[in-house]
């Protein structure tokens, strides 16, 4: 396990802040991510990926183009998305500009489909969030068939049938890696296994440990379907400094900041300090010095017998300098370690 774990690392471009404490442009942002995947490819992170948003706090919100970026000033990092929000998307479009992406960067595209924890990208292209769960349901479908790069053929009813389409450009491998994301609902797990999709977990609250029935689900569904063997990657939370101590107080207002922005929206109660230690110490935050941080990656991959692991580093407004030290922190030191650790 300990030589076949990939690690990668996901930002969502949260708008972050300079030293001053005042926000960064957006454009001053997307170039801050391109460059800290650029140091992640060259520390040897296996995978970068982008998430979509279409609202004032995350500045990326076309991945695909920010990830050809990337490509062109990397070499081996495998570029994906955490996620792109295929209910609101059309499916034939998202296999083009992840086809083109892939020939772009040599064969190192990867695609993450999601619903989208957030809404707004429903009104923004028209789309009636009555039908949330058909247009993810039969979107998913048809990607499905797209990735094999034959003649489609299909019929739904949120988008126009597909009659014998080729749809180009093909890859040169002739597959894509793509994963669904999964934020805990059983009858999500096992459509990615009907469907022949490696799964992703998005970890982001409670204990690693609780989804390892979902894992186990997975497993299951996939041997019932007739399905090959296929991996499994959690999304957790995460940043890195020199010491826990450090760690917690650099990571707290922009935490705090974050989730009790997300709060409002959706009803939570507000996050106190007490809370975001527990939630260190035994929860999904995956925070600390290079050896804690590592002790935590290496417990959640044995509890959930990963083959991939992604943290994502940015968590809200924090300054590009605390991001840059983590990616270099999660190479140099974490990744080395958590191998060492699998490896005993």
């Amino acid at each position: 396990m300990a030589t076949e774990l990939e690690f990668g690392l996901d930002s969502f471009g949260d708008v972050t802040v300079d030293a001053q404490g005042k926000r960064l442009p957006y454009a001053r942002v997307i170039r801050n991510v391109v460059e800290q995947a650029v140091l992640a490819d060259r520390l040897g992170v296996d995978a970068i990926g982008l998430g979509e948003h279409h609202r004032d706090d995350y500045a990326i919100s076309a991945p695909e183009i920010v990830l050809a970026a990337i490509a062109g000033q990397t070499e081996r990092i495998r570029l994906g998305t955490a996620v792109t929000v295929l209910s609101s998307d059309d499916p034939v479009r998202v296999f083009e500009r992840f086809a083109t992406l892939d020939a772009v960067s040599q064969g190192r595209a990867e695609i993450m489909l999601g619903r989208g924890s957030f809404t707004e990208s429903f009104p923004l292209f028209g789309y009636d969030l009555a039908d949330y769960e058909r247009l993810f349901e039969e979107k998913l479908e048809l990607m499905a068939r797209l990735l094999d790069e034959e003649p489609v053929t299909w019929q739904g009813t949120v988008r126009a049938p597909l009659k014998q389409q080729q749809v180009y450009p093909k890859t040169e491998s002739g597959r894509i890696r793509t994963w669904v994301g999964v934020g805990g609902s059983p009858q999500s797990v096992v459509r990615a296994a009907r469907l022949g999709f490696p799964l992703a977990l998005a970890v982001i609250g409670g204990d690693p440990a609780r989804f390892a029935p979902y894992v186990e689900l997975y497993h299951r569904a996939l041997d019932q379907f007739g399905q090959e063997r296929l991996p499994v990657t959690a999304h957790v939370p995460g940043f890195v400094a020199d010491t826990d101590q450090e760690a917690a107080d650099l990571l707290w207002p922009h935490a705090r900041d974050l989730l009790n922005r997300l709060g409002r929206e959706r009803g939570w109660p507000p996050m106190n300090r007490a809370r975001f230690e527990a939630d260190i110490a035994d929860g999904a935050w995956h925070v600390g010095s290079p050896e804690t941080v590592a002790r935590k990656i290496a417990k959640t991959v044995r509890a959930l017998g990963l083959q991939r692991i992604d943290l994502k580093y940015a968590n809200g407004s924090m300054a590009h300098e605390h991001l840059v030290n983590t990616v270099e922190l999660y190479g140099t030191k974490v990744i080395p370690r958590v191998r060492e650790l699998l490896a005993e």
